[in-house]
């Protein structure tokens, strides 16, 4: 790792900023230590409405991260990490987006340390900035019942955009059964072959939905080595003519279940191409993705929703069981 400044906290005690460099099996150590850091103020470990901390390590290893400028760590004089900043960057055309994840040592004045987070995080999209020519937001995310945290981004000059929730739903009740529109079939996505048409349906599901990115084949190549990931529950729906339709991901994570002691699952995506909907394939599709984790011997099934989407999604979930578990505040300032 590479020092790039010591600065004294409020207390007098000094802190370090690094930035991180080493790959391998370092890099998996500094991100167990990370979601150390973070479940000791949020147990479950949750950074957003359907992020876990360790989708991290994933993030950091995207092919278009820049590891020397985009995560930032905050250590004492003995090395132990006291807070880190995360800056994830999707590849757009028309603007530039930083989402920021971060968090601090809760035996530390936080709002020093979270104060410089803000700081870096701002500075580096400032440079992206420069070199790019083109608008530049810096977002985060954080529950409602942060109110320290929720100051401190509003005097930064952050404001509240959106309201999104954490839902939940016990896997124990009988599940009703579901029906595809006829012609249409239920099947998983069959790795390489099917990328192209899948990149197609999740970019045409969500175009009208509030801060829509396209994602790219590559993006999804990445997401597909993900060692939790299961294609037994990647699921489409195809329509007569072969076009994919409709799809649901779950989502498990082993290791989060073995620390937690629970048996969670999750439905990370849902979705209904433009075209069919309407049709019932939503309901289906959800159905279907709470089936097989049912199957595997999930319990319960939580999902992240826009609580202000268009589409009224809420209303599906509650049906089913779904009850809101977390509220959860998008913030963003313009660069």
């Amino acid at each position: 790792m590479t020092t790039l400044t010591i600065r004294p906290s409020i207390r007098g005690a000094k802190h370090r900023a690094f930035a991180f460099t080493e790959p391998g099996a370092t890099t998996t150590k500094l991100f167990a230590d990370i979601a150390d850091l973070v479940k000791l103020n949020e147990p479950t470990g949750q950074l957003d409405e359907d992020t876990s901390v360790y989708d991290l390590q994933r993030f950091f290893e995207a092919p278009n991260v820049d590891k020397a400028h985009d995560l930032r760590l905050w250590t004492d004089s003995n090395g132990k990490l006291l807070g880190f900043g995360q800056l994830l960057i999707p590849e757009l055309s028309h603007e530039i987006e930083g989402y920021l994840y971060f968090d601090v040592h809760p035996t530390q004045c936080r709002n020093a340390i979270e104060a410089e987070i803000l700081q870096w995080s701002e500075q580096r999209m400032r440079e992206i900035a420069k070199q790019a020519d083109l608008p530049v937001k810096l977002r985060t995310r954080l529950r409602n019942d942060k109110i320290l945290r929720q100051m401190l981004l509003k005097k930064q000059g952050f404001t509240t955009e959106r309201r999104f929730l954490t839902m939940g739903c016990t896997l124990a009740q009988p599940l009703p059964s579901f029906k595809l529109p006829d012609g249409f079939t239920l099947r998983s996505l069959r790795g390489e072959r099917d990328i192209r048409a899948w990149v197609e349906l999740f970019n045409e599901s969500f175009i009208d939905h509030w801060n829509h990115q396209d994602v790219t084949a590559a993006s999804v190549r990445h997401w597909l080595k993900n060692p939790h990931y299961k294609p037994e529950l990647n699921l489409v729906a195809v329509a007569p003519n072969n076009t994919f339709a409709a799809f649901c991901v779950g989502y498990i994570n082993q290791e989060e279940n073995v620390r937690s002691r629970r048996n969670e699952g999750w439905i990370k995506l849902l979705g209904t191409r433009r075209g069919f909907r309407k049709l019932g394939l939503g309901r289906a599709m959800l159905l279907a993705g709470m089936r097989q984790l049912k199957a595997i011997g999930v319990e319960r099934v939580k999902l992240g929703v826009d609580a202000q989407s268009l589409t009224h999604a809420t209303r599906l979930y509650e049906s089913l069981g779904f009850q809101p578990i977390h509220t959860w505040l998008s913030y963003v300032k313009e660069i």
